[in-house]
């Protein structure tokens, strides 16, 4: 706020009012349970720090351990294709470019507000010098998205709206992120079955599939992928506090 570096606030003796005043209204706002990111523009993810702001899903530290996972996958592939689905403010697909440089990433999001926002954090990466990533309005359900990659891809990782009609979320969750990037239907996997579809479909065989999941859905999810009969090696991954936190597959060989 004051534009100095946090080391020189030891020495500061005071503030000009204005600047007081503004402090004094961020600290009301953030009373008001508005979330930080927002106040500050900024949310820090992996060796990124993205634009965010109201229209788009905070990017959480849990999600961080999905692109550790992601990035292992790719590790000797020298330039893999990778499709995010339901990118909201670039996160992964951003990291994943940024720190696999060879990667070719396509970053899809259906909500017009945060696609403005995926778009914003691509084009600021790109200035940055990382390889530009593709984004594109789409919804992950669609069976006509991303028909040229059909059977090609490497990778393909969401993190999809998976929270359960009606559950109890925090006042921040509830009142500042997107609707589209929460709710997920009345056991939060309705948008995964439709995501299931679409990953069978881009994935070449061997290419490997990774989704957040809610807490409660470590048996659910993985449950849901072995079902559809078109993946190997399901299994489930805890975050860092050991909560079940996201499922990862292979794609099996096509017939």
């Amino acid at each position: 706020m004051l534009g100095v570096p946090r080391a020189a606030l030891l020495t500061r003796d005071d503030v000009d009012d204005a600047a007081a005043a503004r402090f004094a209204a961020l600290l009301d706002q953030r009373a008001g349970r508005v979330p930080l990111q927002h106040l500050t523009g900024r949310a820090p993810f992996r060796h990124l720090e993205l634009a965010v702001g109201p229209g788009v899903f905070v990017p959480r530290p849990e999600t961080e351990q999905l692109v550790e996972w992601a990035l292992a996958r790719l590790a000797g592939v020298d330039a893999p294709v990778v499709v995010d689905l339901g990118a909201g403010s670039g996160a992964i697909a951003l990291s994943l470019a940024h720190e696999h440089p060879g990667a070719r990433v396509t970053a899809v999001e259906r909500d017009p507000q945060a696609l403005e926002w995926t778009r914003h954090n691509a084009a600021l990466r790109a200035a940055a010098g990382d390889r530009p990533v593709t984004v594109l309005a789409g919804d992950m359900t669609d069976p006509a998205l991303l028909r040229d990659l059909d059977g090609t891809v490497d990778l393909v990782v969401s993190n999809p709206p998976y929270v359960p009609d009606g559950a109890r979320v925090p006042r921040e969750v509830a009142d500042h992120d997107p609707p589209l990037a929460l709710w997920g239907g009345p056991d939060g996997l309705d948008v995964v079955r439709g995501l299931l579809t679409t990953a069978a479909r881009l994935l070449r065989p061997g290419g490997a599939l990774g989704i957040e999941h809610a807490d409660q859905q470590g048996s659910a999810l993985p449950a849901l992928v072995r079902g559809t009969g078109e993946f190997s090696d399901v299994a489930d991954h805890p975050d860092l506090a050991g909560r079940p936190r996201f499922t990862t597959a292979r794609r099996t060989a096509r017939d």
